[in-house]
């Protein structure tokens, strides 16, 4: 065993925290402060620099780019008959909130994850496991590199933890399930298409999900279609639907 993974295991102050990762993981973390990183919600972060917090929203951002990147990969070479349409719907399945959810809870991430109940309505907790779960395949990647991390989710995650085939059969259109949902409670729903935050250069579509006028979901991808399919799930999510 290296001096250092045997210092950090055993000697170092952190030894515990990093016992409890190696458990979760199945390795030694190398720069122990992007985990840690990965696992804080902004509402217990602080302010850094221009308004932004010690939060885990940055790697999230990384890790949902690496995390698509990975299963589009798999599925790429899992399905080599089927189309465009086929391999998009079925990524979005695999890395929905609601499936990031149930995969982060069945790891034990929610031992870990640091926010503010005070700050948080249940409803607005429901994403929690879901972002943390990307902030740290987006930690993973900063410090092993992407070589490590695609064979960290393809062996560790997605052959050990997720049924591709069930979720290929499993129909879960939450634009679908967010008007139903809006018609039963007579109110009304917009999907508006507004100003990408992240620059002209960046060619993604923002989408924001309206109930009577208040914004509830937000969804940003590369087609229009499922930037509103995505703001629709943060939606569904929201309200607790």
């Amino acid at each position: 065993m290296p001096i250092s993974r045997f210092y950090k295991l055993y000697l170092s102050p952190n030894r515990k925290y990093v016992k409890v990762l190696k458990n979760l993981l199945g390795f030694v973390p190398g720069n122990l402060s992007l985990y840690r990183l990965a696992f804080r919600h902004k509402s217990v972060a602080q302010n850094i620099k221009k308004g932004v917090k010690n939060s885990n929203e940055r790697l999230e951002f990384l890790g949902d780019a690496v995390l698509g990147s990975v299963v589009a990969e798999v599925l790429f070479k899992l399905y080599p008959y089927e189309d465009e349409g086929f391999l998009t719907e079925l990524r979005s399945k695999i890395v929905s909130r609601v499936n990031l959810n149930q995969l982060a809870r069945k790891l034990g991430f929610d031992k870990l994850i640091e926010f503010d109940s005070r700050a948080l309505n249940s409803s607005r907790q429901g994403s929690l496991l879901g972002d943390a779960f990307e902030a740290l395949i987006g930690a993973v990647y900063l410090d092993k590199g992407y070589d490590f991390t695609r064979n960290f989710l393809v062996n560790h995650i997605i052959k050990s933890h997720i049924d591709i085939h069930t979720l290929e059969q499993t129909e879960t259109n939450f634009k679908s399930k967010l008007i139903e949902w809006c018609q039963r409670h007579s109110k009304d729903i917009s999907f508006d298409l507004v100003n990408n935050t992240e620059g002209e250069n960046v060619k993604l579509f923002t989408v924001q999900a309206s109930v009577d006028g208040d914004v509830v979901g937000l969804g940003k991808e590369f087609s229009k279609k499922n930037a509103e399919k995505l703001a629709a799930e943060r939606a569904c999510e929201t309200l607790g639907i």
